[in-house]
């Protein structure tokens, strides 16, 4: 596999009836938190830069709920998901469908199998997944088990004759996602299915019947598979809006972070320019690739910042032809999106734009309610401010306009606790 052209794709298994949850609607679409667990688990998946493509595998009867799902979610995510493939009586069948659209559309090296129960999945499990995959070709995430496990002969009435105590040393409670070269694991399919064999519930078990070699990487707790009424109400609380932001829970121990960002334009000829998201009449415009938004550009840095995941090259490349002339709130709504796939909340942002000319004062009210509404947050967790330079440098000049950005979020303790011992491990070797 090339490290060059490496393409991470997923499967999303959602066409399960989910009938023991009970309530008249498959468990997947169900909502918690105020939003379907489908939605969670598309979002979680689709904000990993890593995964380019996602492949959903919906009952045949589901459109309509599946079409609910699609109007939630930010449209960066929207923009990698293949047209849903309906799913077959079992799940290894359902897999296997969502396997060859994916080769229909163009194999991937590798790619993630997730179940659409599974919303509370986080970036570190699918980065564990990823690089586990492309390591090692089959790898599945496994938690150690804590309970003593029996092995016994059924004999009816939950009553079993205990024929061996395995050590729970050599035990995992597999999870998902599970992690694949493309080409083996779609072959193993096919063998399983012409040999008749439809039974498998693991793609790991049956990775292992087609002979190849599995091992298990390290899972998370919290990534729990809902199965059961309790698991809804649990998923509800975990996903509640008690801090009004969506995955905040009062539960949760949260850090807070701050993140910085700056933009530059030049002007160029034009008649208005676009600042926080309003479009302000001007007698010039500016260069850019974009719209040249340089509030957006800098307060998405600043949120990008804060949850350490790159810049706005990184996620929206100046080379690619697709951004040219694009709209820069979809660049703030992907950043917000990001910081709430991650469980965290958006206290506040603070905006200072630098230019001689246009002035924003007339609009500042505009601009504050336009970035509260990209980003969901209160109109009094958005501030924004102007200043000249005193006629100094570019700016001074009137060359261009420029714009710094902070945002204020917290995330869960396990995000910041990660931070700090890293940087605790560095100070000490460096000590």
């Amino acid at each position: 596999m090339s490290s060059t052209a490496f393409s991470v794709a997923a499967v999303v298994v959602a066409a399960g009836r989910g009938i023991r949850i009970g309530g008249g609607m498959p468990k997947q679409y169900r909502r918690v938190g105020g939003q379907a667990v489908l939605t969670r688990t598309l979002a979680a998946l689709g904000c990993h830069a890593g995964i380019a493509r996602i492949q959903p595998v919906i009952a045949p009867d589901a459109a309509a709920f599946y079409e609910e799902c699609l109007g939630e979610l930010d449209p960066i995510v929207r923009g990698k998901l293949a047209a849903p493939v309906p799913g077959g009586e079992t799940r290894q069948q359902s897999v296997r469908a969502g396997l060859e659209a994916l080769e229909r559309a163009g194999a991937p090296d590798l790619v993630l199998v997730h179940d659409a129960a599974r919303p509370h999945v986080d970036f570190g499990l699918i980065d564990r997944a990823i690089a586990a995959g492309r390591n090692h070709r089959a790898a599945v995430p496994g938690i150690a088990v804590s309970d003593t496990i029996k092995i016994v002969d059924d004999a009816g009435a939950g009553i079993g004759r205990v024929r061996e105590t395995p050590p729970r040393e050599a035990l995992r409670a597999v999870q998902t996602p599970q992690s694949f070269a493309f080409r083996p694991l779609l072959d193993g399919h096919r063998a399983a299915a012409e040999a008749g064999l439809h039974g498998f519930t693991d793609d790991g078990a049956l990775a292992e019947w087609a002979g190849l070699s599995v091992v298990t990487f390290e899972g998370d707790p919290r990534n729990r598979k809902i199965t059961q009424p309790a698991d809804l109400i649990e998923a509800d609380r975990a996903f509640g809006s008690a801090a009004s932001a969506p995955g905040f829970s009062a539960m949760t121990q949260y850090v807070t972070r701050l993140g910085t960002g700056f933009d530059v334009h030049a002007f160029t000829e034009g008649d208005h320019v676009w600042l926080g998201g309003v479009r302000i009449p001007a007698d010039r415009g500016v260069l850019a690739h974009s719209d040249g938004d340089v509030a957006l550009h800098a307060l998405t840095d600043a949120l990008l910042g804060a949850i350490a995941d790159g810049d706005i090259g990184t996620h929206f490349p100046p080379s690619d032809e697709k951004w040219r002339g694009a709209a820069s709130d979809q660049f703030l709504a992907h950043a917000c999106s990001l910081v709430r796939a991650r469980g965290g909340r958006i206290d506040h942002l603070d905006i200072t734009v630098l230019a001689e000319a246009p002035r924003i004062g007339r609009h500042r009210e505009a601009i504050r309610a336009r970035i509260a509404e990209i980003a969901g947050v209160p109109l009094s967790a958005v501030s924004i401010k102007a200043t000249t330079t005193e006629k100094l440098g570019f700016v001074g000049r009137a060359e261009g306009l420029a714009a710094q950005a902070a945002a204020t979020v917290r995330l869960p303790e396990e995000e910041g606790a990660t931070l700090v011992d890293a940087q605790a491990e560095t100070a000490m070797r460096q000590g």
